[in-house]
């Protein structure tokens, strides 16, 4: 996790969450003048291969972790006769799958952890909180398929085609006007010795 910048940054913090220092929420304001841009840098936990909390303590940290965010992101939101502090930006590894073409099959991963209902749920929820646009989705249809990650156990990723979105850009209803496009270089992953997640992007003009 990281932040290149150009432009100079206001302030910087690491949040830790669920009682944890694992520097797992890095949160950046950029200095542009005006209202300042505040950037989210997340990677949420995966939640190992079991979805039940009660068994799995890996699973129950990441449903924490989005219950911990929702209420984090809903705290800061700005009263209706405020001005500034508008314009955020959510980027990062969020380990969910929320709509049912984030996935190669709805029916088949229901009952896999980054697809569960209980994962969907408090994704939404963690969306609501700041009434998150999601950016990929406004220029791809939601009945489209959208993947950003494909597993190292299938040996032809491409033919294959078993993927899953879960790396995500969001940003707030601020920015709406200044999405200008998005990108998912699903080409990265034929690089030797690749990550099984590629590069989502987005271009903003603010």
């Amino acid at each position: 996790m990281a932040f290149v910048s150009k432009v100079p940054f206001k302030a910087t913090n690491i949040h830790h969450r669920c009682g944890k220092e694992d520097c797992r929420h890095i949160e950046a304001a950029l200095d542009i003048g005006g209202d300042p841009i505040v950037l989210d840098n997340l990677y949420i936990p995966a939640g190992g291969d079991i979805p039940d909390p009660d068994q799995n303590v890996k699973f129950a940290h990441k449903l924490d972790f989005y219950r911990e965010m929702a209420q984090w992101f809903a705290d800061r939101k700005p009263g209706p006769r405020v001005r500034k502090g508008l314009r955020r930006i959510a980027v990062g590894d969020l380990n969910v799958a929320p709509l049912e073409h984030d996935v190669w099959s709805h029916k088949q991963l229901l009952k896999i952890v980054s697809h569960t209902p209980v994962e969907v749920d408090l994704f939404g929820r963690m969306q609501a909180s700041l009434d998150w646009i999601d950016v990929p989705r406004r220029f791809v249809s939601s009945d489209e398929k959208l993947y950003s990650w494909w597993s190292y156990r299938n040996n032809d990723w491409r033919a294959s085609n078993r993927g899953r979105r879960l790396d995500h850009i969001l940003a707030t209803p601020a920015l709406s006007g200044a999405i200008k496009s998005h990108h998912i270089d699903a080409d990265t992953r034929d690089w030797e010795k690749a990550s099984d997640h590629v590069p989502v992007l987005a271009t903003f003009e603010v």
